[in-house]
């Protein structure tokens, strides 16, 4: 079986439309947390390009700092992809949850 990203089990999927949205999702991701979950994250991001970085950019460097701040792992695996013809997708989920899959 070829891996893609989206065929990871997803918890929640946020639809992001700005860098606030973004900052709010990663907080909410933050406090759902990534150990002892089967499943992963969704993010999906408009497809204008410059917008989708900085979103992407915020997403990432906010779920990582707000792990560091609450002592979680923070181990996170992350793929971007085109989700469809208005988005990109950011998959985020624990590694061991990739490894059981077996990709």
């Amino acid at each position: 079986m070829e891996f893609h990203p989206s065929i990871i089990p997803i918890a929640r999927t946020f639809d992001v439309t700005d860098e606030k949205a973004a900052s709010e999702a990663a907080e909410e991701i933050v406090k759902m947390g990534f150990a002892n979950r089967k499943e992963g994250f969704k993010v999906l991001m408009p497809k204008e390009k410059k917008l989708a970085k900085r979103i992407g950019y915020t997403v990432t460097t906010s779920i990582t700092y707000g792990l560091r701040q609450t002592k979680q792992d923070r181990d996170v695996k992350y793929w971007t992809y085109h989700h469809d013809s208005d988005h990109y997708a950011i998959v985020l989920v624990n590694p061991k949850v990739v490894q059981e899959l077996g990709f």
